[in-house]
């Protein structure tokens, strides 16, 4: 390996040890390591009944029926196509994300979701897949899962995969994945450079440690990948995060006029952890193209979970169809 300036070294002595492929875990391998460690798998949805039977009949159940996944659960946010029956019927518990914490209000984004569907589980690890691929396969959990499974020093793993980018029936290589590329990986590699070996440092599939989820606080739309990446760093150092190619994602692709709101969303949640508390205008996202409209993109951080006052327990979940 070529000699490497003296701030990159940390970064490749952990992609050395800590970058992995979904190919290295199989469930038969993990079955046998499982020794205890519950998972509960948590994918959020809206809109996506094209999607949502296959995701759970192609990545999850074969998992399932491996006795890997103690819980499966779809967060929705009140789809009306279908998609909450769609998983019921196969099998998976389903929540309705302004049911839950209502004290907080409905939820206000993505991240608020994950917030509150972690609030819903008990499992010791917690891992987030999408509901909108449409390429579903089991690797995508088992690559998460697997290293948290295989090694108790890892608390968050990150997915990572090629990301083609969709154009009618032409696919571009390496195209997608446009908010990563023109706004956090430059705000990584200027402000937390140990985390700039990330491939997909916003990808929304991801798995972690209940102990790390309830400790740290939750962005409430898109800048949660991105929060949440940079908070595990800063509990438990580099060496206790993790990444797993998972093969190549095709998910829905955002006009690109909306990536500037996500990447708004992104830009305000890295600033928040370099110190800045207030905004003068958070969350305003002016619309020139569009008679000077004004969009309101939500910047705000729900607490950590372990900070909240204690709740009524909750029922521990029936077993998982194939369990």
């Amino acid at each position: 390996m070529p000699n490497l300036p003296p701030s990159i070294d940390p970064v490749a002595d952990w992609a050395a040890r800590r970058r992995f492929r979904a190919e290295q875990f199989s469930a038969e391998l993990l079955a046998t390591r499982k020794r205890g460690t519950s998972v509960a798998v948590v994918i959020p949805t809206k809109e996506c009944t094209e999607t949502i039977g296959r995701v759970l009949g192609d990545a999850v159940e074969p998992i399932a029926k491996h006795g890997l996944l103690d819980e499966v659960v779809v967060i929705d946010a009140a789809s009306g196509d279908g998609t909450a029956e769609l998983a019921a019927a196969q099998g998976a518990r389903v929540v309705q994300q302004d049911e839950v914490l209502t004290a907080y209000g409905p939820a206000l984004g993505k991240g608020d979701a994950l917030w509150r569907a972690v609030h819903e589980t008990t499992d010791d690890v917690v891992c987030f897949i999408d509901g909108d691929t449409s390429n579903p396969d089991p690797r995508h959990v088992l690559g998460l899962i697997g290293p948290l499974i295989a090694e108790p020093s890892i608390d968050l793993v990150k997915g990572t995969y090629d990301r083609p980018l969709l154009a009618g029936e032409t696919e571009f290589a390496n195209e997608g994945g446009r908010v990563t590329e023109l706004m956090a990986r430059p705000l990584l590699n200027l402000y937390e450079p140990l985390l700039a070996g990330f491939g997909q440092p916003l990808a929304g599939e991801f798995a972690a440690r209940r102990a790390l989820l309830e400790s740290i606080p939750f962005p409430v739309g898109y800048g949660v990948e991105i929060g949440t990446l940079i908070d595990a760093l800063r509990a438990g150092g580099l060496d206790s995060l993790a990444e797993a190619h998972l093969g190549t994602r095709r998910n829905r692709h955002q006009p690109l006029r909306s990536l500037g709101e996500m990447s708004y969303a992104v830009l305000v949640a890295v600033e928040r952890r370099r110190g800045a508390r207030a905004f003068p205008s958070a969350g305003r996202y002016l619309r020139p193209w569009d008679h000077f409209s004004v969009a309101h993109v939500p910047v705000t951080e729900r607490p950590p979970l372990r900070s909240l006052p204690l709740q009524p327990a909750r029922p521990l979940p029936e077993a998982v169809a194939g369990d």
